[in-house]
């Protein structure tokens, strides 16, 4: 703090000498016409002295953002020469310009930054990847005071030397133009004779000479990467669209939608995962399973507990009639009514614009198309265990066809796996009867949650009847005479594990083998690599969803299909960037447990400061009327201020309330407009305003209100 406090004090000095002793005179049109000959004389006397105190003078007043750069541009052209005062005012404006800008990143960075963090890490981001290219086209442009782009240039993260050797070749236009007029100082009147409107015209056409550039490389790098590749000259389709997940069917939803002729090509059955062996399978079973708890404590509301009769039979036999009742909005007749040509058979990115299908009932189909969307979605991943092989194991997408044949429930299941698929299958099975062990090589259950969150979801784990061995890692399966053992190991010690089914949750893979993207040279590794706009290596293939990654959620997948479509479809004239910035989940065990934005934990491994206001569901009317006054709200704001960073909810109905928050964070709403919003009584939702009103009375202007209660002392007299 004291070198910025004798830095601008020096500063300071500088500028106030530059005024109080009149320099700025010097500085002037009039000023400098009139000492030129007195200048002339001195600089043919003592050349080399006299350039060295005129690159000093021009470093010193670019270096303190002084008026009169211009002037000295000119100087230097009469003074000098076009070559020489070219030579000197280029090098002296650039290590005057990187002056200033370490002189703003050393006093000023650290500041702004503390205040306005969040966004100066996004702006870094685009630094990172473009900032020359930015820079250069604002240095190329007169219109963007240099100074002030040195000031701003400051305070991002662009590297010096780039800073340096960027503005000295963007600069060079203009000072060409200056020093040049300069040459026949004596004939100049003002300024504007020099920089017309024809002239400033030409520098924004030189500014955007690099987007110009750019797409021409761009074009060119697109002819690079489609070398050896015989494009057709006509096309059968618009779209082809590689998957029946959520990301495909949306993104062949839209394309037919704006009439585009798409192909939709699914192997499997339509609905992809989600619909089969994921979200809709797990959650009619999650429901079963809730009733059933809340049978065997009914005491909670007044009635008898009751051990309920069960047939595990039946309960499976719903979740497949579950399956079915949704399964018609994502079917084959509906999709082909949508005006969306869905082909069933296995499909194959030949060249970038040709795909080959092996039909499920025989033959072969191939199709050109403009574009191809690689939504293939994930599997779940098995880990390579000894003995996992004839371990007879389940994973979350097997066991829904497996266990319709079982008459109970498992009597000894194993769920390998902390995260939300684990906990929610192992507490959905603990509740149907099963005595239900669950591992996590983790210290706790859902790592990516808070500590409290985590703790708080294992303690409803233990509750259900789940035992959790958390740190405890799988080692391998064995056969012991009858029966079936995992091994686990914990702090060097063995221990065995008996199960009569276990379930493999550990995460999920993305489908990448098969679809001829490894011939085709586009990236992957354990997702497919791709731009902003979802383009692959070839800019005509675009993938979404499970396979692209970063969140594995099915409203994601529908999200990125969006712009799959559109970016595929419409790109040649605008593109749009996949927005991330506010994205949900839910974990549905009961209760649930949902997330938008940051967390305590990542906020503090971003170094992002941050208020956290806490509401307690064991005050809400609601909740207290229906026995379920366990959970909590968590919102994190910046400090003193009602934006919404981030927000956790432990609760019944968590999911939905959520919602609220999400619209908020989506289009800048604070707490202090959820406040102001009536919400129904008695309601979950009141949850919202209440979580609001703690903000606002921990965030209550006390000197304001010690002035209220004054005057209100007043007003009795």
């Amino acid at each position: 703090m004291f070198k910025k406090i004798a830095l601008l004090a020096v500063i300071a000095a500088a500028i106030f000498s530059f005024f109080y002793f009149d320099l700025n005179s010097y500085l002037t049109l009039q000023g400098m016409k009139s000492s030129l000959e007195t200048f002339q004389t001195q600089i043919a006397q003592n050349p080399v002295v006299s350039i060295a105190v005129f690159f000093a003078i021009y470093v010193a007043v670019t270096a303190l953002s002084l008026p009169g750069a211009a002037i000295l541009t000119l100087a230097a052209g009469a003074l000098f020469g076009l070559l020489q005062g070219l030579i000197i005012v280029s090098f002296a404006s650039s290590v005057g310009a990187t002056l200033a800008f370490l002189v703003a990143r050393f006093i000023l960075r650290d500041t702004v930054r503390n205040k306005f963090k969040e966004k100066l890490n996004k702006i870094d981001k685009g630094v990172e990847k473009q900032g020359a290219f930015y820079l250069f086209t604002l240095r190329l442009v007169p219109v963007f005071p240099f100074f002030l782009i040195n000031l701003l240039m400051g305070l991002t993260s662009i590297k010096t030397w780039t800073f340096y050797w960027v503005s000295q070749v963007g600069m060079l236009a203009g000072t060409v133009v200056y020093v040049n007029a300069g040459t026949q100082l004596a004939q100049i009147d003002s300024l504007s004779g020099i920089v017309s409107p024809g002239l400033i015209f030409s520098f924004v056409l030189l500014g955007i000479f690099p987007w110009i550039a750019k797409g021409i490389v761009g074009l060119v790098n697109r002819r690079r990467v489609y070398k050896g590749y015989n494009k057709p000259t006509k096309f059968d389709r618009n779209l082809v669209v590689i998957g029946g997940g959520a990301g495909g069917l949306v993104t062949s939803y839209i394309a037919a939608a704006v009439k585009a002729k798409v192909t939709l090509v699914e192997a499997g059955e339509m609905g992809g995962d989600c619909l089969n062996y994921g979200c809709v399978p797990s959650k009619a079973i999650i429901k079963t399973a809730k009733v059933a708890n809340q049978m065997r404590h009914a005491q909670r509301y007044g009635l008898e507990p009751t051990t309920p009769g069960m047939s595990f039979k039946k309960v499976m036999s719903r979740v497949h009639e579950v399956i079915a009742a949704i399964a018609p909005n994502d079917s084959v007749e509906r999709y082909t009514n949508l005006g969306v040509d869905v082909v069933k058979g296995y499909a194959k990115i030949i060249d970038p614009w040709r795909v080959e299908i092996k039909l499920n009932d025989g033959g072969v189909k191939t199709l050109t198309t403009k574009n191809i969307v690689v939504a293939t979605g994930a599997s779940p991943f098995v880990p390579n265990l000894p003995g996992i092989d004839n371990s007879e194991y389940v994973t979350s997408d097997t066991l829904w066809s497996k266990f319709s044949h079982l008459e109970d429930a498992p009597k000894k299941l194993i769920v390998l796996g902390g995260g939300p698929i684990g906990c929610e299958l192992a507490q959905a099975f603990a509740r149907l009867g099963s005595e239900v062990t669950q591992v996590e090589l983790a210290p706790r259950l859902m790592g990516r949650e808070d500590a409290d969150v985590a703790e708080y979801a294992e303690s409803v784990l233990r509750e259900s009847g789940v035992t959790v061995l958390t740190e405890h890692k799988a080692t391998r399966f064995e056969r012991q005479e009858n029966a079936k053992i995992l091994v686990v190991t914990k702090d060097g010690e063995e221990h065995a594990l008996a199960y009569d089914e276990v379930i493999i949750a550990v995460g999920r893979k993305a489908r990448l083998n098969g679809f001829g993207l490894e011939e085709l040279g586009i990236q992957f590794d354990k997702t497919i690599e791709t731009d902003e706009y979802l383009q692959t290596l070839l800019p005509n293939i675009f993938a979404a969803g499970d396979v692209v990654g970063p969140y594995q959620f099915t409203h994601v997948a529908s999200h990125q299909a969006w712009y799959a479509a559109v970016n595929a479809l419409f790109g040649s004239f605008k593109k749009f960037k996949v927005d991330y910035s506010v994205i949900p989940w839910t974990t549905f065990i009961d209760p649930e447990v949902a997330r938008v934005g940051i967390n305590e934990t990542e906020a503090k491994e971003q170094g992002i400061e941050i208020e956290v206001t806490r509401y307690e569901f064991a005050e809400l009317d609601r909740a207290v009327a229906e026995s379920a006054r366990n959970g909590f709200i968590k919102v994190l704001t910046p400090p003193g201020k009602d934006k919404i960073l981030g927000v956790t909810i432990v609760s019944e109905h968590a999911g939905d309330l959520l919602a609220e928050f999400v619209i908020a964070m989506k289009h800048g709403l604070g707490l202090n407009k959820i406040l102001g919003t009536i919400h129904a009584y008695p309601t979950w939702a009141e949850g919202a305003k209440y979580a609001a009103g703690n903000w606002k009375r921990a965030n209550a202007p006390e000197k304001l209100l010690s002035y209220v209660e004054k005057f209100h002392t007043w007003r009795r007299g």
